[in-house]
């Protein structure tokens, strides 16, 4: 297992599959990358069984929106061949109707959806696309064909959707599915409605700490607390990066769509090119680079110590 320079485990890729989206979130941030393009199967194929043998095991696929592209099945199937302990796809649940069953035959294991709200004019509001009904229907259809977990990352916006938590957690109850409550960052699009839509978290936490019959703690994703609730409801809480504890537990490295490694989320001044050695089919220096991005990992938010020292 690789390990950085502050002894952090490396394991898992997040992979940008495409920037195109037929939606228009007003708070996207474009996973914080640059640029557009897009990875081939084939590449994606090679990215996989280099990081397999170098024993990272977990993979997530996102946006943009994954399942714009008219090749997901084969771009699943390409990793799924390296047989990951994880493996996952984030989405707006548009496309997910029609897709679930050909993605879990593919060996997609599970999915993050993103569901801001359940009333159809906030939805509309957030998203500019009339998709709360396709949607819907998607997470049942992942449901049925047993995509789980299944979790919903909700972005809690003051004025907007703040006042539905207890109905989206209720509906997630009532399906078995995981809410993620997520607290908007100044990142990307966003920066400029931060000031206007921004929502501390703080007070909801406690108060679903307070209603919680169990906590368990995740420490290999960030540390964050699964708040069980009674009747088999669970809710995490996704918090400001800057916190300190997102860095602290960090175990990704980023794939960009243009083919680059990317250490951290915050920073594109030290990414590291792989769309060369992707595209020749090269393995061993695929790994070369994923070994030097992982030298390159640096909590962006902590005051860690270079491991072994003080």
């Amino acid at each position: 297992m690789l390990k950085d320079n502050y002894g952090r485990p490396l394991l898992g890729l997040r992979i940008t599959l495409t920037h195109r989206c037929n939606y228009d979130c007003i708070y996207c941030h474009r996973e914080g990358e640059e640029g557009g393009g897009e990875l081939t199967v084939d590449e994606i194929k090679v990215l996989a069984k280099a990081a397999s043998e170098l024993g990272i095991k977990k993979f997530k696929l996102t946006g943009g929106e994954p399942l714009i592209r008219t090749d997901i099945i084969e771009v699943i199937s390409a990793i799924a061949s390296v047989k990951p302990l994880d493996l996952s796809l984030t989405t707006n649940g548009y496309f997910l109707a029609e897709l679930a069953k050909d993605l879990r035959k593919a060996g997609l294991m599970r999915v993050n959806v993103s569901l801001p709200s359940l009333r159809e004019e906030v939805y509309k509001r957030i998203t500019n696309v009339n998709g709360l009904d396709k949607v819907l229907e998607g997470l049942e259809e992942a449901s049925r064909v047993d995509l789980r977990p299944i979790k919903l990352n909700v972005v809690l916006l003051k004025g907007l959707n703040q006042d539905e938590v207890w109905d989206i957690v209720n509906y997630a109850k009532s399906m078995g599915f995981i809410v993620q409550l997520i607290e908007l960052e100044p990142l990307g699009k966003a920066t400029e409605l931060f000031k206007r839509l921004h929502l501390d978290l703080t007070l909801l936490e406690e108060e679903v700490k307070a209603k919680a019959v169990g906590v368990h703690r995740r420490r290999h994703m960030n540390n964050r607390p699964q708040y069980l609730l009674k009747g088999g409801g669970i809710i995490e809480f996704v918090r400001p990066i800057h916190s300190g504890e997102f860095c602290m537990y960090c175990t990704r490295l980023r794939v960009t769509a243009m083919g680059y490694l990317k250490p951290c989320i915050m920073r594109n001044d030290n990414l590291v090119p792989i769309k060369e050695a992707l595209s020749k089919g090269d393995i061993k220096g695929v790994k070369e680079a994923i070994i030097k991005a992982n030298y390159l990992r640096r909590p962006y938010f902590t005051d860690l110590k270079v491991k072994g020292e003080g």
